[in-house]
């Protein structure tokens, strides 16, 4: 700005202001040509005292602007320092999970090969099971077959169901705990089975051998039907005679009684017992006392069919060869019919069933195999 047209700055004009001010006004002079400059530059004063203002305030405005720039710059620059920083640590954390990401990678990796190993072995190791199972259901008829084929025999050798109940609910259990379908035939039997072991009937052995024993001691004492002898009373129908009273009447029964004794008439109904000699009437006691033995014997060791047989072949010798009229021979009839009465329900229970559908499945796993 030229010094010459701002007021403030002139000293000549100031002066005349002040004195002006402090002096009593003068008359008014001509005008000369600087003085008219000098009212034209009083006229422009406001105008410069405002761009003045305007100045200053643009000034201050700039500085205001300048300084916040530049804090902005700095903000910036720290902001920016912060973010290189953090760049930098992103970089690193980047790097970090790139070498995470590839450690992860590789143990995957070395899962998935160990998964798959781990789905290769519990394949072969379901077919081992079922293999097992096989073999062990196959094994479990096997087992079963010879437990209850070793209790049966104990059952005839000790006329007891105990052992043959024991297997057969060894048996239940066990089957129950299977899966095999093949062995649900056999659970029916055995249920069968055990029902009917249930209900079968003991025989009495004991009972039997004691009778058989008293008919055996019978035997030497049955008469044969061709025996010559004093008939019973009873047989003749007639009454018993009351005692005599004198010696002559006893005298005289007893010739009577002897006279009476030499000549006996029977009815024969078997013309050939009537043929049998002494001797043969001894063998024919020894062939009786031979089957008695022999059914008692066949009742020891569990034989009933052949006890039985064996009763009826007594019971035919002693209806043949001895005197059905006697006491005797009627009291050992009676006991032997008895004894053949208890030997018809003596039979022991059999599990035969069960052991037909033990061998079933047995021959089934057998072509199963080979067929393998």
């Amino acid at each position: 700005m030229n010094p010459e047209l701002n007021p403030a700055t002139s000293p000549a004009a100031a002066a005349p202001a002040v004195t002006s001010a402090a002096e009593p006004a003068a008359p008014p002079a001509p005008r000369p040509a600087g003085l008219a400059r000098a009212l034209r530059r009083r006229s422009l004063q406001p105008g410069l005292v405002v761009a003045w203002l305007m100045a200053v305030v643009g000034l201050t405005v700039s500085l205001l602007l300048w300084q916040k720039v530049e804090g902005m710059q700095q903000q910036l620059a720290r902001q920016s320092a912060d973010a290189g920083s953090k760049s930098v640590e992103a970089r690193t954390l980047a790097r970090q999970a790139e070498e995470t990401v590839r450690d992860t990678a590789a143990k995957v990796a070395v899962l998935e090969s160990k998964v798959g190993d781990m789905l290769a072995y519990r394949a072969q190791l379901e077919d081992l099971v079922q293999v097992v199972a096989r073999a062990r259901d196959e094994n479990l008829a096997v087992e079963l077959e010879a437990a209850l084929r070793v209790a049966q025999d104990q059952t005839q050798l000790t006329g007891s169901v105990e052992p043959l109940l024991a297997a057969l609910r060894t048996a239940e259990r066990r089957l129950g705990r299977s899966n095999d379908p093949r062995l649900v035939p056999v659970a029916r039997a055995v249920a069968r089975d055990l029902e009917r072991v249930k209900a079968a009937s003991i025989p009495d052995t004991a009972g039997l051998l004691a009778r058989i024993d008293q008919l055996l001691r019978q035997v030497d004492e049955l008469p044969v039907a061709n025996a010559v002898g004093r008939a019973e009373p009873a047989q003749r129908g007639a009454a018993v005679p009351k005692a005599p009273e004198t010696w002559w009447e006893r005298w005289w029964l007893a010739i009577r009684n002897e006279a009476s004794g030499l000549l006996r008439v029977s009815r024969v109904e078997r013309p050939e017992a009537s043929m049998l000699s002494p001797d043969q009437a001894f063998f024919v006691r020894e062939n009786l006392k031979l089957r008695l033995q022999g059914a008692r014997l066949a009742l020891l060791a569990r034989q009933y069919e052949a006890a039985r047989a064996d009763l009826a072949a007594a019971a035919s010798a002693l209806g043949t060869w001895f005197d059905p009229a006697s006491r005797r021979t009627q009291g050992a009839a009676t006991l032997l019919q008895q004894i053949q009465g208890l030997t018809k329900s003596a039979e022991l229970p059999h599990v035969q069933e069960t052991l037909a559908a033990l061998a079933g499945v047995v021959a089934a796993s057998g072509q199963a195999a080979g067929s393998r």
